[in-house]
């Protein structure tokens, strides 16, 4: 057995049937030049005679009904790989529609403590010949970046390549491992020493130069409510270049562009809903903490910032200019300190999440923000799977008490694809964010012609 991080174990912890704390993905593939249609059926029945199973997806919790256990990992000596890797069909007639109603119904579901934590559906019966695939693993093994570059490592710029591992498979072997031992404990408590001043440096931002935005902040809105387990999911892509030419013209960065976007839709969205409060929201914008170098088995690297979304502005360029100023005085504070300084200072802006299910702590108190907005680096190249093309990465996440909606979205070569997970009771009609986003970047390409 291998000791479970503090970090890890705590979405163990806090997992619910209300709150499935897995990170998932929805794939979508054009098959390789002349297949035909017994090609998903024997892609897969070649990937289930791999068994080179990375430790990684071995891995459950010991014990998995005790609660004790959640503080160790074990190896599952035998994978049932039938059960993980499943083969499925939509129902006509097949449309993003039917795909996207059967990835909600997934996403919905907890995965089994008793076996590996993760589930992979391959699923054909696209009307336009295309196949999709649907992933989750749990938040306690992989954080969605390192999901992402786990799956990068699956995939090859090479449309001739026939010889991809499986979606649990890798090229090549994990070069980090938990550090063990008396120096890295040593190492820890010495940073721990270095948080105070690092904690009146932020209070000296926050409370003298009125630079930074700290959590409890946010309005009240209808996303900030005790959530159910069912979920919505939408996904949709856009081209990077129209998103990289705003940045361009206005000195911003693309996040800032992808945020006044967000921005922009929530705003449209909350004024459908008659919902649109008159103080700004505030996204909570996950930042890796990870370096180049680790690879996907080095658990849970991400540090939390707050920004401020201008959405109590009508004009499109005021609220991209609110961003940028947000994002640059967050940045700025975190750049000036260590990594695990700015991980437990990231702890002060979600800490309210951690008693979020104790009742009445949502519907009595301020959110501390208002969603969570994420970006996430995925392949620059166009990128291929044993010959099928991947078209689109739509990223799929965890919600939580107090926290109905999440906006994350990843690169994949000329586009970027948007992924958004809603609780199906709280968000109604959550596809319209879809169309929403779209004329908020109109409108962003107009204000700032």
């Amino acid at each position: 057995m291998a000791l479970m991080p503090f970090t890890d174990s705590m979405f163990l912890l806090v997992e619910s049937r209300e709150h499935p704390m897995h990170v998932g993905g929805l794939q979508l593939f054009r098959k390789p030049d002349g297949a035909g249609d017994d090609f998903l059926h024997g892609l897969r029945d070649d990937l289930l005679k791999a068994d080179d199973v990375p430790p990684l997806f071995l891995r459950r919790p010991a014990r998995p009904v005790n609660t004790a256990g959640y503080l160790a990992w074990t190896q599952e000596s035998e994978i049932d790989l039938d059960y993980h890797f499943r083969h499925s069909a939509l129902p006509q007639p097949g449309r993003i529609r039917e795909l996207l109603e059967l990835a909600s119904a997934w996403h919905s579901t907890l995965l089994d403590r008793h076996r590996p934590l993760w589930e992979i559906h391959l699923v054909e019966g696209l009307r336009d010949g295309r196949f999709a695939m649907f992933s989750k693993i749990h938040h306690a093994l992989l954080d969605g970046v390192s999901a992402l570059r786990h799956l990068q490592g699956t995939l090859s710029e090479d449309p001739d390549d026939r010889a991809c591992p499986p979606p649990w498979g890798s090229r090549r072997e994990s070069q980090s491992r938990p550090s063990r031992g008396l120096p890295s404990m040593l190492k820890t408590l010495q940073q721990l020493a270095s948080v105070a001043p690092a904690a009146v440096k932020v209070a000296n931002e926050a409370f003298r130069e009125h630079t930074l935005t700290l959590p409890m902040q946010a309005p009240r809105t209808m996303f900030n409510v005790p959530i159910g387990g069912a979920r919505r999911f939408a996904a949709q892509s856009w081209p990077l270049s129209r998103v990289r030419a705003i940045a361009a013209r206005t000195g911003t960065s693309r996040n800032d562009v992808v945020l006044a976007m967000c921005a922009g839709a929530l705003r449209d969205y909350l004024i459908e809903q008659s919902a649109l409060p008159d103080a700004p929201l505030i996204a909570m914008v996950p930042v890796s903490m990870r370096k180049q170098t680790e690879g996907e088995s080095s658990g849970n690297q991400i540090g939390a910032m707050l920004c401020n979304l201008g959405t109590d502005k009508s004009d499109a360029a005021a609220r991209l200019m609110t961003i940028y100023q947000s994002t640059r005085d967050a940045k700025r504070i975190f750049k000036e300190l260590t990594p695990l300084q700015t991980l437990l200072l990231s702890g002060l802006n979600v800490a309210q999440l951690g008693i979020s299910t104790v009742p009445g702590v949502v519907t009595s108190t301020r959110p501390p923000f208002n969603l969570v907005i994420s970006n996430v680096p995925g392949p620059r190249k166009e990128m291929y799977w044993n010959g099928a093309h991947l078209d689109g990465i739509y990223p799929a996440s965890v919600l939580l008490d107090g926290q109905a909606l999440n906006i994350t979205l990843t690169s994949n070569g000329d586009n970027l694809d948007f992924g958004i997970t809603g609780c199906r009771r709280s968000v109604p009609h959550l596809q319209r964010l879809l169309l929403h986003l779209d004329t908020a970047l109109t409108e962003l390409e107009v204000a700032t012609a």
